[in-house]
């Protein structure tokens, strides 16, 4: 009864216990948790995201974050901003490593109105296809074959411009030309100036709207369509910016040029110029009888002036 099989241990001992050995009773470092069971607002995560050995402490965080989330919760990183201190730059290069190693996915779907939406899914378990990335796991496993998160310090960033600079570029497919925007029937030169200062304004209203002069100057014409149709700059603006996709716009000038043409109000109907006001002369005092009168200049009032025709 007392012989045991040496290669199967009798249960799974924890590192603490395993280094205290003949000094049990005395900590010599490392970490010591003092836990306390939760039975209410608790949330289960696997190890293999909490001790991931790939992903920086900012995406293990922001990964432990959203699945503590609700349902239904704004997770866009307008909303992430404003919850943590991180800028816009950190916090999407951790939803980019979140996505890359399986715990995000942020498909793209359109709306019942035509709108492009992005819906945002977290996944407690890493997506099919990839594997699960324990802290206790002997092999560690490939990397996806996606881009790294950017480095965070100075010398990284130099050393990976310069290598990109020594690598040919690869030749980029041309970009596709903006869609048509409607034309003014007189495209006068004021008009077109209020559109152009109007387009380079809307990065004070959404800073995703920051347009290039190329870009400004092919949307210009279509905004001074709708000046030239009697929309004030207020309702334009609102127009181009209401309702946009939460998430990062790729070509903010294709959306405004789309809502350029397919929102362009029809002119207003043609209103004949009112008949001018009677004119009222200012009173005047006749020379002959001093009777009050309506006339352009001193004189007879017309009684007098009749008896005068009548008397030569």
């Amino acid at each position: 009864m007392g012989n045991q099989n040496p290669s199967v241990p009798p249960h799974a001992q924890s590192r603490i216990a395993a280094d205290k050995g003949p000094t049990r009773g005395q900590h010599t470092g490392g970490l010591v948790h003092d836990n306390t069971r939760h039975t209410t607002r608790f949330t289960v995560i696997g190890n293999h995201l909490a001790q991931h050995r790939e992903l920086s402490l900012l995406a293990i965080g922001l990964g432990v974050h959203l699945q503590s989330l609700p349902k239904g919760a704004r997770v866009d990183i307008k909303a992430l901003t404003v919850r943590f201190p991180e800028g816009a730059t950190r916090i999407a290069a951790a939803l980019r490593e979140l996505e890359a190693h399986g715990y995000l996915r942020r498909p793209r779907e359109r709306a019942p109105g035509g709108r492009i939406v992005t819906r945002t899914i977290s996944c407690n378990q890493p997506t099919a296809g990839r594997r699960h990335h324990h802290a206790d796991a002997p092999d560690r496993p490939a990397r996806p074959a996606t881009a790294p998160p950017k480095p965070e310090s100075r010398e990284d960033r130099e050393k990976q411009a310069t290598c990109e600079t020594s690598r040919p570029r690869e030749k980029r497919p041309p970009r596709k030309p903006l869609p048509a925007v409607p034309r003014p029937a007189y495209p006068a030169p004021v008009l077109l100036r209020a559109a152009t200062d109007l387009l380079a304004d809307l990065r004070r209203h959404d800073p995703r709207l920051l347009l290039s002069a190329c870009d400004t100057a092919h949307l210009a014409p279509g905004v001074a369509a709708w000046l030239e149709r009697e929309v004030g700059p207020a309702a334009v603006r609102q127009a181009l910016t209401a309702d946009l996709p939460p998430e990062g716009l790729r070509r903010p000038a294709a959306v405004l040029a789309h809502r350029l043409t397919a929102q362009l109000p029809p002119p207003l109907p043609f209103r004949a110029p009112a008949a001018p006001p009677p004119v009222r002369h200012p009173l005047q005092t006749c020379e002959a009888c001093d009777r009050a009168f309506r006339a352009p200049d001193p004189g007879r009032c017309r009684d007098c002036r009749t008896d005068l025709q009548e008397d030569a």
